[in-house]
């Protein structure tokens, strides 16, 4: 916006009181104003890699990265590229063929090759269906002709199996089916006619079978250095929160109403190991040695400062860069390529000081947004560093930001959930789910597990497996 030359100062002197007050109130809204319109444009410049917008977001007219010049390489797999090849399966049936004759010579051939070329053929059973009748008989008794049942069997007490309740499990908090859907794709593919409201009877036992499961989840993690985040979320028609913490191997999901101090307790309890987190308030009690800041989301703010234009676009443009350096330096101590203490002698030192002086020259840039920034930044600068003097901790929270975007798929085409209970539901399936993956656990198998023990009274799996 552009502001009106002002008055020469001899003029300005020279008009009445009530005058100068006009100029000087409108001068002050023409300032206000510009802010305002400078803020909306900065706004409407916003972007997933400039914010913490999701790419799906983004705009036709936003372009992600610098167009790269053609390659003069031919397409699909280089010379030397690493092999993906196709995962062999442990077999149901061998079928071997042997040549009878020497391709070349013609002598006949006998004798086993040791190591045979294996061509692999994966397949449905034709019946997928497995029907038990459980026969109570009911007898008379011979002495006073009394007519006795027998006892009801409590695997049968549900109509459907611990196997079946568990794939609907998984197809509804997971595969983000409805329950139509799933009602629909049981008829189909297996010819079982399931109802809705057998769907959802099997969803509520699922989560009572899942519910100590989640809980033990969760004190794990509480103990543990966790990737944290959260996300909107529906519970019916109000506002919720997806929150997440992510360990090495074991995953937690809490969907809570309010996203508030008192929702992040529940999730990381009241000591808990190093959180890398994002710079939203609630997150700020947090001591420095008890907190990483994610440079993932630094790098979006350094970014922020570049497509402002202002005074501060050349600190960021130099915050960029060194997070840039910082991420590829980090990823050869995170490759092995690299020692941690080769990082915290060789590349910590200067990295550190070179990013606090850049910090320290932006807060006193011309750009008000920029400044705040760099202030905070300075405000909480040890928590920038707590990767480096902690194993196991990663400079960014990618891994809860992951696990938050596969759990967000589920939003998306679910739109929430409709109850207390399906949120519930949701969180525990999530993260049985969310867990067994790196783990590398069969997820239908353990489902399984604990549905059967849970109506046995039995011992059910530990979701922290061996090596969590």
């Amino acid at each position: 916006m552009t502001m009106p030359p002002p008055l020469p100062e001899e003029l300005f002197a020279s008009q009445p009181v009530a005058v100068q007050t006009y100029l000087r109130q409108l001068e002050a809204f023409a300032t206000q104003l510009a802010a305002q319109v400078a803020q909306l444009e900065a706004k409407l410049q916003q972007n997933s890699s400039n914010s913490s917008r999701p790419p799906s977001s983004d705009g036709p007219q936003h372009k992600r990265g610098v167009p790269r010049p053609p390659s003069q390489r031919r397409r699909g797999g280089q010379t030397g590229h690493s092999k993906h090849d196709r995962v062999i399966l442990p077999p149901d049936q061998v079928v071997d063929y042997k040549p009878s004759h020497c391709g070349r010579s013609g002598t006949s051939l006998a004798g086993d090759d040791p190591e045979p070329s294996i061509d692999q053929v994966i397949e449905l059973p034709e019946k997928l269906r497995w029907v038990t009748h459980h026969r109570r008989h009911t007898l008379d008794c011979p002495l006073c002709q009394a007519r006795t049942t027998a006892a009801p069997v409590p695997e049968a007490a549900n109509g459907f199996g611990p196997r079946i309740q568990a794939a609907t499990a998984y197809f509804s908090g997971v595969g983000r089916l409805s329950k139509r859907t799933i009602a629909l794709l049981f008829a189909d593919l297996y010819d079982i006619p399931m109802a809705l409201g057998s769907v959802r009877k099997l969803e509520a036992r699922t989560s009572l079978a899942l519910h100590s499961i989640h809980d033990e989840a969760l004190n794990h993690t509480q103990t543990r250095d966790a990737n944290v985040d959260e996300t909107g979320w529906k519970q019916g028609k109000k506002k919720a929160w997806l929150w997440a913490a992510v360990t090495r191997l074991v995953i937690v999901f809490l969907i809570r109403r309010h996203r508030n101090r008192g929702a992040f307790d529940e999730l990381v309890g009241s000591a808990p190991g190093v959180l890398t987190t994002d710079r939203y308030s609630v997150y700020t009690h947090l001591p420095s040695e008890k907190r990483q800041i994610c440079w993932a989301h630094l790098r979006r703010d350094f970014q922020a400062m570049i497509d402002r234009r202002d005074p501060g676009s050349g600190v960021g443009e130099e915050l960029l860069l060194h997070a840039d350096i910082l991420a590829q330096e980090w990823g050869k101590v995170r490759a092995g390529t690299r020692t941690r203490t080769w990082f915290q002698r060789e590349i910590l030192p200067w990295l550190r000081e070179e990013v606090h002086l850049l910090l320290e020259s932006g807060s006193l840039c011309g750009g008000s947004k920029t400044a705040g920034v760099c202030n905070e930044l300075l405000s909480l600068e040890a928590s920038l560093w707590t990767f480096a003097s902690r194993p196991g901790v990663e400079p960014t929270n990618n891994a809860a930001e992951r696990a938050i975007r596969h759990a967000v798929c589920w939003r998306k085409t679910s739109y929430g959930t409709d109850s207390e209970r399906g949120s519930r539901f949701v969180e525990r399936i999530l993260t049985v789910v969310a867990s067994c993956r790196p783990q590398g656990r069969d997820v239908l198998e353990f489902l399984t597990q604990a549905i059967t023990a849970h109506q046995n009274g039995s011992q059910k799996p530990s979701i922290l497996g061996d090596g969590a």
